[in-house]
């Protein structure tokens, strides 16, 4: 649930329950650093189970995100690469300075955005790609004792969800069947990247209790 708090943040803007700006500083920020807190306590008084499950999940959301992003790279740079004979052009990243004007308060829809606003943006992201990680892990428990599969689930379920909110009209982004297509295949290698680096980092850990 407190995890969950930052792909909320961006909903509950889209279905009118506040703000993405008052829900970050009201419940956003507050429940990550609960969640942070809960953590570390288990850390050092607990039996490590939660602190486990935060940190291999953080860890494999953000490399997921990043493998996400990577994958995406050719068809945002398809001309400037030269590549638009070969893969179609999209604006995949176009959403990002968005997120940021967003959550500092600022028009969405802007001529040019600021530094802030694409950085704020940015890290918005890659925050949902680690909490991503943390609610798998919760789900999962123990990714050693699952298929990377169930990763892989997740990830295209979150992808299904997404186009059927109203993310496609906020950001007026055109459902081409080129577009679904990019978009769970990016949502794929989150997931494969998620669940292979769980399952991978959680074998490096001692075992529970030890």
């Amino acid at each position: 649930m407190l995890s969950a708090t930052s792909i909320w943040c961006l909903l509950a803007d889209f279905y009118g329950v506040m703000s993405m700006r008052a829900f970050a500083i009201w419940i956003l920020t507050p429940s990550t650093i609960a969640l942070a807190a809960l953590a570390v306590r288990d850390r050092f008084r607990g039996d490590r189970r939660l602190w486990r499950g935060v940190v291999i999940g953080s860890v494999a959301g953000l490399i997921a995100a990043c493998a996400y992003d990577l994958f995406r790279l050719p068809f945002v740079f398809s001309r400037d690469w030269h590549l638009d004979g070969i893969v179609p052009p999209l604006k995949l990243f176009k959403v990002f300075p968005r997120f940021g004007a967003m959550l500092l308060g600022e028009p969405m829809e802007q001529p040019t955005y600021s530094l802030a606003a694409h950085l704020i943006g940015w890290l918005y992201h890659f925050s949902n790609g680690m909490t991503f990680g943390v609610m798998y892990m919760s789900l999962v428990g123990t990714a050693t004792r699952r298929t990377w599969w169930w990763a892989v689930l997740f990830a295209t379920g979150l992808e299904a969800a997404m186009l059927f909110s109203p993310y496609p009209k906020v950001f007026a982004i055109p459902l081409s069947v080129v577009f679904v297509i990019v978009t769970l295949s990016a949502h794929l290698t989150f997931g494969i990247t998620m669940g292979l680096w769980a399952r991978w980092n959680e074998r490096a850990w001692a075992p529970i209790g030890s």
